[in-house]
């Protein structure tokens, strides 16, 4: 008998998995999480899966609670017997913890590196890790998508004529420049320093924004601070627009309130995590297409390079 795709998913990624395999062809999976009084989990198979690809989706955004049942979804797909797991993660949580920047702190997607691939794990799907080096964390294959593959096509509708791309931080720097090489556009770039986490202390723009539409890049949206003070200060330099597309919408603390008090035309984000809340500034793209061709394309052992949009322009 000739193994076949199965996909399952965790508890607080089946809205995207349901999507994900939908757009694969084949019916989500039958997987059952059992919840016990004191707040354990149990997650169980309802049908087999021995000899199969088997591909479980879970993005790892707080609680912890979610890459637990990830690893024990793993661990219960290599008891099965399955013939090869890879754990789908949309959002890899703890990516920004991928160095020693003061002493005696975790590298904790060092990690969670560790732990998937001791769990079982044969192979690592996720999106637009906060830092790509974390692909080195690991010792089995990792997919690293990327959401400029959705991004820019939507930026392509958006007929901006006066488009300039913007980085809300230096560390963005590299995702950005890939933009505007696409679009051929320029780039500026806003400097902050932060007083702490999640506060910023002063911010500076680097370049001219006098009459044009900003697009602002960025991986992650957490408190929305750097975004909208970033798109606060664009304006104030003479920017016509200013307009965010961020990956992943972590949206903590007061983010739907500065994003609905900005001066942003829109916040663009991809459904690798669920929003907590509707807000008519925020707009929902979907991913599920991207990691059902990915999908696709490990199970058959062919590339994934088509995927990656800038790259095939660049080349």
């Amino acid at each position: 008998m000739q193994p076949s795709v199965k996909i399952f998913s965790g508890t607080n990624s089946q809205y995207l998995a349901q999507k994900i395999a939908n757009a694969f062809g084949k019916p989500l999976g039958n997987v059952n999480t059992q919840r016990f009084s004191d707040g354990e989990f149990q997650p169980v198979f309802q049908e087999s899966i021995r000899g199969d690809y088997v591909f479980l989706v879970q993005s790892t955004f707080a609680p912890s609670d979610n890459l637990m049942e990830l690893l024990m979804m793993i661990d219960a797909a290599k008891r099965a017997s399955a013939g090869y797991i890879t754990a789908v993660i949309p959002y890899f949580g703890f990516a920004r913890q991928d160095r020693k920047d003061k002493p005696r702190v975790s590298i904790a997607s060092k990690l969670v590196a560790n732990i998937l691939t001791t769990a079982g794990a044969d192979r690592v799907m996720t999106m637009d890790l906060h830092a790509p080096q974390i692909q080195g964390f690991f010792d089995i294959p990792v997919d690293h998508l990327d959401s400029s593959a959705i991004f820019i096509p939507y930026i392509e509708t958006m007929n901006l004529k006066n488009l300039t791309f913007a980085s809300p931080d230096v560390g963005s720097t590299n995702r950005v420049r890939e933009f505007a090489s696409y679009f051929n556009a320029e780039m500026v770039i806003c400097d902050k320093q932060r007083k702490r986490a999640n506060e910023i202390a002063s911010m500076t723009v680097i370049g001219d924004v006098e009459g044009r539409d900003i697009i602002l890049i960025d991986d992650i949206c957490d408190t929305a601070g750097t975004l909208t003070k970033s798109a606060a200060m664009l304006k104030e330099r003479g920017a016509l627009s200013v307009t965010a597309f961020c990956t992943h919408p972590v949206l903590s603390g007061k983010a739907y309130e500065n994003i609905e008090n900005s001066v942003l035309e829109k916040l663009v984000v991809c459904d690798t995590i669920p929003l907590k809340q509707q807000c008519d500034k925020i707009e929902v793209v979907s991913v599920a297409e991207l990691f059902a061709i990915a999908i696709r394309n490990t199970f058959e052992n062919k590339s994934i390079h088509s995927l990656f949009i800038h790259s095939n322009r660049l080349k």
